[in-house]
């Protein structure tokens, strides 16, 4: 989970460099220096909200792949009930 919020966060980051190099003004100047912590935290709450939903999906795929398998299961019991007969 925090290997995905930190890629988020610097992601965040990169992308305030790269809005102030498009604009070609200093990466540090000191009025908008607020600006980086901004983008950081925006990109670190993406992250968390990315984690979340593929928590919610691998659970998911969890309990569909435990109902195929029980399903196959039965499937072949009675497959082999009726060769039996």
């Amino acid at each position: 989970m925090v290997h995905r919020i930190a890629f988020w966060s610097c992601f965040g980051l990169a992308v305030r460099f790269w809005q102030v190099g498009i604009e070609m003004r200093p990466l540090f100047n000191k009025s908008s220096l607020w600006a980086y912590p901004a983008y950081a935290l925006g990109g670190a709450s993406f992250g968390y909200w990315l984690q979340g939903i593929d928590d919610k999906q691998s659970a998911m795929l969890g309990q569909r792949k435990a109902l195929l398998l029980e399903k196959r299961k039965r499937m072949a019991e009675r497959e082999s009930e009726e060769a039996a007969m």
